[in-house]
């Protein structure tokens, strides 16, 4: 699909509409992707009101899966949504509509299609539920304009439920002015927005969050409010004469417009301002768009303006503010005090939970817990004078429940993922044979701003992003640490994670990097014949290569040498690993 993804994005780049999107949406081929991407998501095992899952589709036969897809939608009519709550940061709950398997999988294969012709449209700083963005690239560009734009006041608007008050018509229309303008598809989304909620009834307004097209749908309604302010300031073409770009808005400020910069995580943003008065201005210009053009509320308690050079604003679970450097002000980033209060809570929790069971699986559960906090906080620039002082107040709570199931020391010869992240000065606790990550221990890393080029649906914008796989290696390595694999050994786990970091997260015999669903780890020899789970004879594997090394049946073997496209080098390794397990050789190529 990615030819047919690319057309439509770069269709939609030159604005062009789009009538048949139906044909597109119901293929044979953009179903089996959408039921390969929902497969993998954890989410799938939770069951709709009809109590099927992920594992009942998995049944089907492909002809099967795509037939009751295409047979769904000519009359399509959503099965009710199941309401369930999760708790938020505040200690209120957040509602979530969980639709059955088979209305997740057609939001799925809407996505696909729709989500090329939004992406060209977007504007360049919303970051919310985007392909490749991440709240780090809002706090970038936020940082951005503190430290080189030198806007030191910020508009801070809450919107009052966002999710439970999105306009269902206006919405259908900022879908048409988009250019989707294939009225089946429009009627699709219509009947999902309006799908029964068990226990509630249909809903006259909201995009029920839970459900797969919802965080889409939701920045096509906020992509308005975008480009409303884009239009009033940054975008808006200066009618004072000016010599290079890098002086358009010196010419602009000659007009006496009001000077300001949106940046947006989903329905969490703020304005940037130079000055009390230009906030003011955008304070309410904003409020009433909201509420005129969106017919949405904003909440008075949270919404406000913020001079950062006084205190600090909160955005995505950071503190911004502007302080003192010299003659200049710079940005300071650090960690609320709702996130702290947070962490604490959830790491006193895993510490007792250590104390009641002190396995290797609750241990290496921890190390992924702090491995993930100190991935997400490191691009504050007082990350560790803030998790110092967390590990601080939970220092002698953590050596209470701990002194008796584990050992305090330095870490003696540790594994190589442990000092690939961490210093072996700080002593910490060993649980069962495995060392925990000291929460003290967080380097402050440089946030870079997005690379606006990086796309998935244009072939340069896939390019750089083959480039900068290898950035993601620490998130992939949480995922393996999560990964639930009964009865292996704290030392498989272990050296599982230790080659994938040696090897920067690479196939070790096709070379490319693999996200962690497509790991699997390799006995060189096997464990029926007296192999071990020592770092030496683990390998680290594309999982189709992996099913290559122990498959028997040609045409097993012939589907994947097809798919997998082997070098004759490479295939002489897939029978060096195949001898050890006492399997024939693979001949190259397979037809002559």
């Amino acid at each position: 699909m990615t030819s047919t993804f690319t057309d439509l994005h770069e269709r939609a780049a030159t604005r062009e509409t789009f009538t048949h999107l139906y044909d597109i949406i119901t293929s044979r081929q953009n179903i089996l992707l959408a039921f390969r991407t929902i497969k993998s998501n954890e989410g799938s095992q939770t069951p709709g009101t009809d109590g099927k899952t992920i594992t009942d589709m998995k049944k089907l036969t492909d002809d099967e899966l795509v037939a009751l897809v295409q047979h769904t939608l000519k009359l399509y009519r959503p099965k009710k949504v199941r309401r369930t709550f999760i708790e938020k940061d505040n200690g209120k709950w957040r509602p979530l509509g969980i639709p059955c398997m088979v209305d997740r999988l057609i939001q799925q294969c809407c996505k696909q299609v729709l989500e090329p012709i939004a992406e060209a449209h977007f504007y360049m700083h919303s970051y919310g539920f985007r392909p490749l963005r991440s709240t780090h690239h809002a706090m970038a560009r936020a940082q951005y304009l503190v430290n080189i734009v030198r806007m030191h006041y910020v508009v801070d608007i809450d919107i009052k439920g966002f999710f439970d008050n999105v306009n269902h018509t206006l919405l259908i229309k900022q879908c048409w002015n988009m250019g989707i303008r294939d009225k089946k598809v429009l009627r699709i989304i219509s009947k999902m927005l309006k799908a029964e909620i068990e226990g509630e009834g249909i809903p006259s307004r909201g995009t029920p969050q839970g459900g797969i097209l919802s965080p889409l749908l939701s920045g096509i309604v906020l992509h308005d409010l975008d480009m409303w302010v884009a239009r009033q300031w940054e975008i808006f073409e200066a009618h004072h004469a000016y010599k290079w770009n890098s002086h358009k808005y010196a010419a602009l400020r000659l007009s006496g417009l009001k000077e300001g910069y949106i940046v947006r995580y989903a329905d969490d943003f703020k304005i940037f301002c130079p000055d009390a008065k230009s906030a003011q201005k955008w304070f309410h210009a904003v409020r009433l768009y909201l509420k005129d053009r969106l017919k949405l509320d904003i909440s008075p308690e949270k919404s406000q303006i913020v001079n950062l050079r006084k205190r600090p604003s909160e955005f995505l679970g950071f503190t911004i503010r502007a302080a003192k450097k010299g003659n200049n002000r710079v940005a300071h980033t650090g960690v609320t005090d709702k996130k702290k209060q947070q962490i604490k809570k959830e790491t006193r929790a895993r510490i007792q939970q250590l104390r009641l069971s002190p396995t290797s699986r609750n241990a290496i559960l921890f190390n992924s817990f702090v491995l993930g906090l100190h991935n997400y906080f490191r691009r504050a620039t007082h990350v560790s004078t803030a998790f110092s002082r967390l590990a601080y107040d939970l220092r002698a709570y953590t050596y209470n429940r701990l002194k008796s199931v584990a050992t305090y020391a330095h870490p003696a010869n540790p594994p190589p993922t442990y000092t690939k992240f961490y210093r072996t000065s700080y002593r910490t606790f060993q649980v069962a044979g495995v060392y925990l990550y000291p929460l003290a221990n967080v380097k402050m890393t440089v946030n870079k701003s997005f690379n606006q080029q990086l796309n998935p649906f244009t072939a340069a914008g896939r390019r750089l992003i083959h480039q900068k796989l290898k950035g993601h290696i620490v998130t992939e390595i949480i995922a393996l640490m999560n990964a639930n694999i009964i009865g292996r050994s704290v030392e498989y786990l272990d050296n599982r994670i230790s080659r994938y970091s040696m090897r920067s997260g690479k196939c070790e015999i096709i070379g490319m990097f693999l996200v962690a669903m497509d790991v699997h780890c390799h006995h060189v020899l096997p464990s029926h014949l007296g192999g071990s789970d020592k770092y030496s004879n683990l390998r680290i594997l594309h999982k189709d290569v992996h099913k290559l090394i122990h498959a028997t049946q040609n045409q097993t073997i012939e589907q994947l040498m097809t798919k997998l496209g082997l070098t004759a080098k490479m295939v002489d390794t897939v029978n060096k690993y195949r001898s050890h397990c006492k399997l024939e050789p693979i001949q190259f190529p397979v037809h002559e």
